[in-house]
């Protein structure tokens, strides 16, 4: 069972130890569309199968995480209107398509993100809802649901979730952003930073250093950000939000993935190319959240609206990917990649 810890309860507690955690992290999830009313995009059988190729491997690690692009609301809201409607999407999912998340293994899951205000103030209080009752924690929500603790086998978990937009923690606001790590890094053994950052699409795949825009919006500087995070007490930091793949990293014993992409994007959004590589990414820290090793997990989305979903990738195109941009990006890294997708720390 699952356990939320009131941050003023756990201040004088003395934290548990225990040798090796893993995490599993994947990106972007929109799961099927019941909006609009008249022409809904669903994935057959209830989407029971959406999950069903990568699930026995999401729920092999003690925490599993990913990004929930869009609004868990069976009806109502007030859809969102957009100056440009070339570049305009609206993502609402049956609230039942909560029970997949569960299915599936996932723990936690960032409600930090562009499309999280899609159906307004309604949407984000009935996506809480269903989460909560689904037993998912979540964060990310600025004023409802900003952090979240999990404890689960004596090790507490602070996560939090950042984002560019309205009605998000805001990455941009780096006084609140350092207050909120600092404070689970008081309260948790582990702290968990997931942040929707950089531009998107296929020319997107670059870790540039520099602050990213898109479409007039200020997308932030991921390679800063992961930093600054790790800086005031985050453990392990997980982007996504440019749709596509980004290298990997480690600064002072600290993971960084800095973006894993589209995983299961039922319709929408574009998977051709890069855009339709789905990595799962697999860690493992001690109980201090330093880094030991991982994997990567390769996975593309396949078939036709309405019923795409991630496969297991046999070609390795995710760590192909993933490794040649870490190589090319971030070439002082002490991260290794190898062929078969094992990410060690250089000797």
């Amino acid at each position: 069972m699952k356990k939320i810890i009131p941050l003023i309860l756990l201040a004088s507690v003395a934290f548990a130890a225990k040798d090796t955690i893993s995490f599993a992290a994947v990106g972007d999830i929109m799961m099927g569309l019941n909006y609009p009313n008249s022409a809904p995009v669903l994935p057959p059988q209830d989407g029971e199968l959406t999950f069903a190729s990568v699930k026995e491997v999401l729920k092999n690690a003690d925490l599993t995480i990913g990004n929930l692009e869009g609004v868990m609301l069976d009806s109502g809201g007030t859809a969102k209107q957009c100056s440009n409607p070339d570049v305009c999407y609206v993502f609402r999912m049956p609230e039942k398509y909560a029970g997949l998340l569960v299915d599936a293994g996932f723990d936690l899951m960032s409600v930090a993100n562009n499309h999280s205000g899609d159906f307004g103030e309604a949407g984000r209080k009935r996506t809480q809802e269903t989460l909560k009752k689904a037993g998912i924690g979540f964060a990310g929500f600025e004023g409802l649901a900003e952090t979240y603790i999990l404890e689960r086998d004596g090790i507490r978990y602070g996560f939090v979730a950042f984002a560019p937009n309205n009605g998000t923690v805001r990455f941009g606001d780096l006084a609140k952003a350092k207050s909120l790590i600092s404070d689970l890094r008081k309260n948790s053994d582990i702290v968990i930073v997931s942040m929707h950052i950089g531009a998107e699409g296929k020319g997107s795949s670059r870790v540039t250093r520099k602050t990213e825009m898109f479409v007039g919006e200020n997308r932030g500087n991921p390679y800063e950000f992961a930093r600054f995070a790790i800086d005031n007490g985050a453990d392990v930091v997980f982007g996504h939000g440019p749709h596509v793949p980004r290298a990997i990293d480690i600064y002072k014993g600290k993971f960084i993935a800095y973006s894993l992409g589209n995983f299961a994007t039922n319709t929408s959004v574009n998977i051709t190319g890069v855009s339709g590589y789905a990595p799962i990414v697999k860690i493992k820290t001690d109980g201090k959240g330093n880094f030991i090793e991982g994997e990567i997990i390769s996975a593309i989305q396949q078939g036709d609206n309405g019923s795409r979903r991630p496969y297991l990738d046999p070609t390795g195109a995710c760590i192909k990917e993933i490794k040649k941009l870490t190589e090319s990006d971030i070439p002082e890294t002490k991260l290794s990649i190898s062929e078969n997708g094992k990410i060690s720390v250089k000797k």
